[in-house]
């Protein structure tokens, strides 16, 4: 099983590098955020307080999800592809995030996707350091926080980029200091700064770095 981990704090380009890469190896993809935003947006929608730990964790546990390689999410059956990238869903993820039991739940997923397609393209926060510590490649994403925050805030156009900046913020502290499961770069990673960086460029950086391990 081939699994290549990237991570990286949110506006560093990993969703677009992960996708761009699965095309270019012929591999499925999953956004593992993604996961994350759907158990949050399932607690919302029940009316689950998203800092209930055990409620969420039950959310965690029942909620069927898809979430596709083209980006689209379905979350006990609605398509919920633009609700879980909206401002209230965004504002709960973190403290969804940071739920052990949902963590717990998600990461059983996780494995499982993966076994049962041999690998694939896997992006996150903990993909590299807890979830597959043995993968592959283990890359970590990062960029200038300013440069991150324009990079959402074109992605989130109906919030302005000083709001945006802030919420960036708040969720590097939230998804840094969390005990369990931290964002952090494994010490094996692969670090890419994309500041100055465009997609094809990254993608074929990473690329060089796998076949240079393999």
């Amino acid at each position: 099983m081939e699994v290549i981990a990237i991570d990286g704090p949110a506006g560093s380009g990993k969703s677009t590098v992960a996708r761009a890469i699965a095309v270019r190896l012929g591999r499925e993809y999953l956004d593992t955020g993604a996961m994350y935003r759907s158990v949050a947006f399932a607690a919302l929608r029940r009316g689950v307080d998203p800092t209930d730990d055990e409620p969420v964790g039950r959310v965690a546990r029942d909620v069927e999800m898809e979430v596709r390689g083209d980006g689209s999410v379905v979350v006990d059956g609605v398509d919920a592809t633009i609700e879980i990238r909206g401002p209230e869903v965004t504002r709960a993820v973190s403290l969804v995030a940071a739920n052990p039991a949902v963590r717990t739940e998600l990461r059983a997923r996780q494995r499982e996707w993966a076994k049962a397609r041999g690998g694939g393209v896997i992006e996150g926060r903990d993909i590299g350091t807890v979830v597959f510590p043995d993968a592959a490649l283990k890359v970590y994403l990062d960029a200038r926080p300013e440069v991150r925050a324009a990079r959402r805030s074109n992605e989130v156009r109906e919030l302005s980029y000083e709001t945006v900046a802030t919420d960036l913020a708040r969720r590097d502290a939230l998804d840094q200091g969390r005990a369990d499961s931290p964002l952090a770069t494994a010490d094996d990673a692969f670090v890419v700064d994309t500041s100055e960086m465009g997609v094809e460029a990254i993608v074929d950086t990473v690329l060089a770095e796998l076949e240079r391990r393999r």
